[in-house]
């Protein structure tokens, strides 16, 4: 039965290849669409990490529900105690100290109020693969009284590079105290919110115009997202307590769970309704196929065999073609996704950011596979309930058919 469905599939070369076809494009259309979705969620993933927040961040306990309020009562005291225990962890690349304040900076002319990051320039650097330097250079651990500002910032202070600002801040003590500043830079990061606040300056000149030696955060850079839970877990045994907590990238910014969860369900609809063309196309060409087949079945019935062997022999047949259409579908797929991703889709910022970045269309195992399954069921469910019919002619009106 299976060399007769693949005699006569070779045979119908047109309407094999019709059908073919609508196998082919739902399949690699599905390819495409799964590795455009994986790739935003990686690429917003990295941008998320990779900008400012890290992989996770350590705090004393309390900081995040109450650090804002008052900033100064909830401070790492002794980080070197902190660093000891997590420095020598194989998954651990690099921990970033962080002083974090509210200032005034002036550029005498007026005022703007700015959210202060103390920070180690050259480590930090290193992790911010996705923040970049639109004006200016970045800070470098020779610098002292420099300073870099977030596109925004620059923009309502009207300041660039070389320019000459003054930051006030109140110190742990409670006095005022004030340092000069060079602009030696403007970044962007992920977040244009944060750009339109923040400020960077070297941690060592953040701790002089506090009047500290502690730090509010240590931030870990990981060789892989995989670690993170992971090192929570280790952490929570060995180091927190009920001194310390620590937060996910994920529980620090959920803009990325958010939009997951919204592109998702978006695939999820677009994988309903491709499914639904390829199975109507797929189920209108085996219909046709099947009716215009009519005085061949009954041929087959008039010399012995069975309706039952008929509709089997149907189905086999299309079952071979799912086959064969769902592994062309997922080459085709694949062959168009890395064509796709040696240009790049240029892609417009994104909600929230002002960088602009490239989409590609990245090649996942989990959804080639769907795709293929996709592609094979649609084909035998189309069979199934379109082929009975045809089967059932009676033999008498069936061989009619071949005159």
């Amino acid at each position: 039965m299976f060399r007769l469905a693949l005699r006569n599939l070779t045979r119908q070369k047109g309407r094999t290849m019709i059908t073919l076809a609508s196998i082919v494009f739902g399949v690699a259309a599905l390819i495409l669409a799964g590795g455009f979705v994986e790739d935003i969620y990686h690429q917003l993933r990295d941008a998320t990490i990779k900008s400012r927040l890290g992989y996770l961040q350590l705090y004393r306990a309390g900081y995040y529900e109450f650090g804002r309020r008052e900033p100064y009562d909830y401070m790492i005291e002794d980080p070197e105690a902190v660093l000891e225990k997590v420095g020598t962890l194989p998954v651990v690349t690099e921990v970033l100290q962080r002083l974090n304040f509210t200032g005034l900076l002036n550029n005498s002319r007026t005022d703007r109020s700015v959210i202060v990051e103390g920070i180690e320039p050259e480590k930090e650097n290193e992790m911010a693969s996705f923040m970049s330097v639109v004006a200016g250079r970045e800070l470098s651990d020779d610098d002292a009284y420099a300073i870099v500002l977030g596109e925004g910032v620059a923009t309502a202070l009207a300041l660039a590079p070389g320019d000459y600002v003054t930051m006030v801040a109140t110190t742990t003590s409670g006095f005022m105290n004030s340092l000069e500043f060079e602009v030696v830079g403007v970044f962007r990061s992920f977040s244009k919110d944060f750009d339109a606040r923040a400020v960077r300056i070297p941690i060592a000149t953040a701790r002089e115009l506090l009047d500290t030696t502690a730090l509010h955060s240590l931030v870990f850079s990981l060789t892989d997202v995989s670690y993170v839970d992971p090192l929570v877990d280790w952490l929570g045994q060995h180091v927190l307590g009920e001194r310390y907590e620590v937060k996910t990238w994920l529980e620090l910014d959920d803009f990325y769970a958010k939009t997951v969860a919204l592109y998702q369900s978006q695939f999820g609809v677009l994988q309903v309704i491709i499914l639904g063309i390829v199975l109507l196309s797929v189920a209108n060409s085996v219909s046709m196929t099947a009716n215009e087949r009519v005085g061949e079945f009954g041929t087959i019935r008039a010399i012995g065999h069975t309706s039952s062997y008929v509709y089997r022999l149907l189905v086999i047949e299309n079952a071979i073609l799912g086959t064969v259409g769902a592994a062309l579908g997922v080459a085709v797929g694949i062959g168009l996704a890395v064509l796709i991703s040696e240009v790049g889709i240029p892609m417009p910022p994104p909600p929230s950011s002002n960088a602009a970045y490239t989409a590609y269309i990245r090649i996942v195992p989990g959804v080639c596979l769907v795709a293929f399954l996709i592609g094979f069921v649609a084909t035998v469910v189309s069979a199934l309930l379109t082929c009975r019919q045809p089967t059932r002619t009676p033999i008498a009106l069936a061989l009619t058919r071949n005159i």
